[in-house]
């Protein structure tokens, strides 16, 4: 049995046995019951789509931009796609089908003999440094013809 409080005679130890016995579940903690606090006010609802709904924008179009250099352009598009995900249901279709596509590719290149690997690899490493060679003499710089300076 629950220590009563002097103030509220038994109210306390009924309280905490209708709880109990209720089959409501309980609220959420941390983060999901604060989002949870949020939606419960139609405004509040609403800002929050709005600010997802920018933020995973930026992000999946700054991953975009990102794709085509070296580095982790697709990690930030699903990252972005996922804080989408969080309020929009097309942005976790979109998600569910990219998780899905990049499962099946990596099972299909597993699948594949080394001769595959290597020129999936070489074909890779190719588009990368025409990408990035392209970029570089975007800002003015060509990086043939620092090289040629050096043979």
């Amino acid at each position: 049995m629950a220590i009563q409080n002097s103030d509220t005679g038994d109210a306390d130890v009924i309280k905490d046995e209708a709880a109990g016995h209720s089959g409501m579940p309980e609220r959420r903690t941390g983060i999901q019951g604060w989002l949870d606090g949020v939606r419960s006010t139609r405004t509040g609802a609403l800002t929050l789509k709005i600010v997802i709904g920018v933020i995973g924008t930026v992000m999946v179009a700054g991953g975009l931009v990102m794709v085509p250099f070296p580095g982790p352009g697709w990690l930030v598009v699903f990252a972005g796609l996922a804080v989408l995900a969080t309020e929009f249901h097309w942005a976790h279709k979109t998600l569910e089908f990219g998780k899905q596509t990049l499962h099946a590719w990596t099972e299909w290149y597993k699948r594949q003999g080394w001769t595959v690997r290597i020129i999936v690899l070489v074909v890779t490493v190719a588009v990368a440094g025409v990408i990035v060679y392209f970029g570089l003499r975007t800002l003015g710089i060509d990086v043939i013809e620092i090289a040629q300076r050096f043979v």
